[in-house]
């Protein structure tokens, strides 16, 4: 065979479009040295004219519950449910409803009202189960959100859903957005990080999938990173034995020159995250073990974050990692809790789970808000839906009683970062099935976030097979009720 035909038979198709005169190589060439090559003051990355206003908040802190808080046992008050406690639920209430396959057809469910009391709180009067104690106690700090709904009714779709705007995973999560457009306030760690945790003993523990904080079809550079809950947080933190740092950053220099050269040959955006990300992780040998020292911090405060702060991979813990994360200048960090799944653990688990994540929330809105971070850190407290009015299994076995997924009302609080503190916005009927009052989509609550960091949910978009593509699909509009 012909060595130059057979040359040309090994061309990838990725070297092809590189190499094409004045083609895709060269226009992705200028696209990327246009994002990656602007200066800006205050921050590393982003895309110029991005945030399109002034942000009330710059960092983000989302302490997500897997598995679904149930807003009938949380936060959601009514009176009724006490009331039809046992009796079958009025069909006028799920008629024409789509439940999960564990209830099917509601019809005749009995309705189960909350186990524990609910009191008010504060000045606010916003009403909280006797489950939150902690939260409670910062009820004037934050914002409830009684309204909102999702189209999902399983988990994995759902908890993609109100993450990356779509339930088929693939699309880029809303910390990878706001890499991409928002940068970071810091070269030593990344825009992006993850932490995970789940009960002990519990039954109902959520699977985490890479999904949940995956960059979809952007640069992988803007993809979370996960901090692992034992050992070194990033995996390779220390250097092989022999090899100094001198010679580790001798050795990433000329890794970096060979990518460089493919960079400008082809022009493909995952060998500048290969360049970035050996970089970073050159930077976290030194930046992560102070940021892991717990030693500098205050008694007061450890203890404020209840007795788990001290042990890594818990709640407790990730709380304390996401405040000196964004004290450093991440923009996002996802503080993922599993285990909210209550289908049959209302009565026990529930116990475990608001034990372990009670406390160490509350510290964090009270932490930010001592050290004066609070006016531009946002928090959100929330799952992927909620949890049924009516019963799941036999009302008989009181130590069974659960509630199955329920996406046509849940709530979710959140606080700081320009929102109206001691709001309650929204509400549901009067047996919490529906929302009925300022009803707030999932894509209205991303759109909201968005705004509060200075971004227009339309704005932001990302052209991919030929579409542009943004956090909110081709949805959303800003709830302008709780802007402070």
């Amino acid at each position: 065979m012909d060595p130059l035909d057979a040359n040309h038979r090994h061309v990838t198709r990725r070297e092809f479009f590189g190499r094409t005169a004045c083609g895709l190589g060269t226009a992705a060439l200028a696209t990327l040295l246009g994002r990656e090559g602007r200066a800006i003051e205050d921050r590393v990355g982003g895309l110029a004219g991005v945030p399109h206003f002034a942000p009330k908040a710059k960092h983000v802190i989302y302490l997500f519950q897997n598995g679904a808080p149930t807003h009938v046992e949380l936060f959601d008050y009514k009176p009724k449910l006490s009331a039809l406690h046992g009796q079958p639920m009025p069909d006028s209430f799920s008629a024409g409803k789509r439940f999960s396959t564990m209830t099917g057809d509601p019809k005749g469910k009995r309705v189960l009202g909350p186990v524990e009391p609910f009191r008010r709180h504060g000045e606010s009067g916003a009403w909280v189960s006797a489950f939150l104690p902690h939260i409670a106690s910062v009820a004037d700090d934050l914002c409830f959100i009684k309204s909102l709904h999702t189209d999902a009714v399983n988990h994995a779709p759902a908890i993609s859903l109100i993450l990356s705007g779509a339930q088929i995973p693939g699309r880029p999560t809303a910390g990878a957005w706001l890499a991409y457009g928002l940068g970071t306030e810091t070269d030593q760690l990344p825009a992006f990080v993850v932490m995970t945790s789940v009960s002990k003993g519990t039954t109902c523990g959520q699977i985490f999938y890479d999904f949940y904080w995956g960059s979809g079809f952007l640069p992988s550079r803007f993809q979370g990173v996960k901090f692992r809950g034992s050992g070194d947080p990033v995996l390779y933190l220390s250097n092989p034995e022999g090899m100094s740092r001198t010679m580790r950053r001798g050795l990433l220099d000329d890794v970096a020159a060979l990518n460089e050269l493919k960079l400008r040959e082809f022009a493909d955006p995952e060998i500048a995250t290969r360049i970035a990300q050996y970089e970073m992780a050159f930077k976290m040998q030194a930046s992560v073990p102070e940021l892991t020292d717990f030693s500098t911090e205050p008694p007061a405060v450890l203890a404020m974050y209840g007795p788990q702060v001290h042990e890594q991979g818990t709640y407790a813990y990730n709380c304390l990692m996401a405040r000196r994360l964004i004290e450093r200048g991440v923009r996002f960090v996802q503080v993922m809790h599993a285990g909210w799944d209550q289908h049959g653990s209302l009565t026990t688990e529930l116990y475990t789970q608001c034990r372990d994540t009670d406390q160490p929330s509350a510290a964090l809105v009270k932490d930010l808000k001592q050290r004066g971070l609070l006016d531009d850190t946002l928090i959100i407290w929330g799952g992927e839906f909620g949890r049924t009015p009516f019963i799941q299994g036999n009302f008989d076995d009181r130590k069974r009683w659960g509630r199955d997924h329920h996406p046509y009302a849940f709530t979710t609080w959140m606080a700081g970062g320009g929102v109206r503190p001691g709001l309650t916005f929204g509400a549901s009927d009067e047996l919490a099935m529906n929302a009925v009052e300022n009803p707030v989509h999932v894509h209205d609550f991303q759109a909201t976030v968005l705004h509060l960091l200075g971004i227009d949910h339309k704005r932001l978009t990302y052209r991919f097979q030929g579409r542009d593509f943004r956090l909110t699909d081709v949805h959303g509009e800003v709830v302008k009720g709780i802007l402070a």
